[in-house]
């Protein structure tokens, strides 16, 4: 063993534990499943045929003057209450349930310039049912393109085992922000995809730096025991305990920026690229690894107590 494995201090028994995580994440991941079995996703109009409007009104305004303006003008159409945000509450945005004709959104924006003056200016996004439907499989499978590329390099660049564990963590890290959204009832738009695109990206890199410093410490280190397996993880998990706190902690600050300080536009993406982050380095760590512990466990009791060939 060399100095750099016999210096590394296991502060925590990460693998002992592994069964209270796995409880964790399945518990979190069964309230997500039910989440979106009972209340849905909260589709936004990339998704679901319709018509989104954002209007700029550039004073204090009050959400039912708005919504009394668009009922006016747009009738026996439905849409979401009237929502405020951007600085100051400056700007209001709902969603129709069906496409509005060009005409009578600029009534809208005459109707409130009327009201509140020139600088009212509007921006709207229109889709119609057959994009909406076609964007939908689409962005499903650019993450299963994604996802089966990735697993195939794991398997390929280290071995089955890895690519089993690490199919199992990149489900579980994609799952998390859907099953928070739906929680949270956040809408769900193509800056949601592009964000669980990037979690699995991220996450799969997080993932590669510890398999790979688990095979390089396969070599180095006397692996003939259970114990032996679990000790050797828990070291390599130590090793870059460090450098997995610290590269989240760089991105999610900047999240967390994007987040607070950006526009309405990027909110979601940003959101959905924090909860993605978190569970990203929680599952390289207690969710991938400790799945790869348990599968090679079973791999070893095989092979010890797999009969020896007769001689004929």
């Amino acid at each position: 063993m060399s100095s750099k494995q016999q210096d590394t201090v296991v502060k925590f028994d990460i693998v002992k534990n592994r069964r209270r995580f796995f409880l964790l994440s399945g518990l979190i991941l069964a309230l997500g499943l039910l989440s979106v079995l009972i209340f849905g996703l909260n589709l936004g109009v990339d998704f679901k045929a319709g018509t989104r409007i954002d209007l700029y009104i550039g004073k204090e305004f009050q959400t039912a003057d708005i919504e009394s303006v668009i009922k006016e003008e747009v009738k026996d159409v439905s849409f979401k209450p009237v929502t405020k945000y951007g600085d100051g509450d400056t700007w209001a945005t709902t969603t129709f349930e069906k496409t509005i004709e060009p005409e009578k959104l600029q009534a809208i924006e005459t109707a409130l310039k009327a009201k509140y003056g020139d600088q009212v200016s509007k921006q709207e996004s229109t889709v119609n049912p057959e994009i909406a439907r076609e964007m939908a499989v689409k962005a499903g499978l650019a993450i299963l393109i994604a996802s089966v590329g990735i697993v195939i390099y794991i398997a390929i660049r280290f071995q089955f085992l890895f690519g089993i564990a690490t199919v199992i963590a990149l489900l579980h890290d994609a799952f998390i922000p859907i099953a928070m959204f739906s929680i949270l009832r956040l809408e769900v738009d193509l800056t949601f995809i592009a964000a669980v695109l990037t979690i699995v990206g991220y996450s799969i890199n997080d993932t590669i730096v510890i398999f790979d410093r688990i095979r390089e410490n396969l070599r180095i280190m006397k692996v003939k025991t259970a114990e032996d397996l679990e000790h050797m993880v828990n070291v390599s998990l130590w090793q870059t305990m460090r450098r997995s706190i610290f590269t989240v902690l760089t991105v999610f600050f900047t999240a967390l920026a994007i987040a607070l300080l950006g526009s309405e536009g990027i909110r979601n993406f940003s959101l959905a690229l924090i909860f993605g982050l978190l569970s990203g380095t929680y599952s390289s760590i207690f969710i991938a690894a400790q799945v790869w512990v348990s599968l090679k466990k079973r791999e070893m009791a095989k092979k010890r107590y797999s009969p020896a060939p007769q001689e004929g």
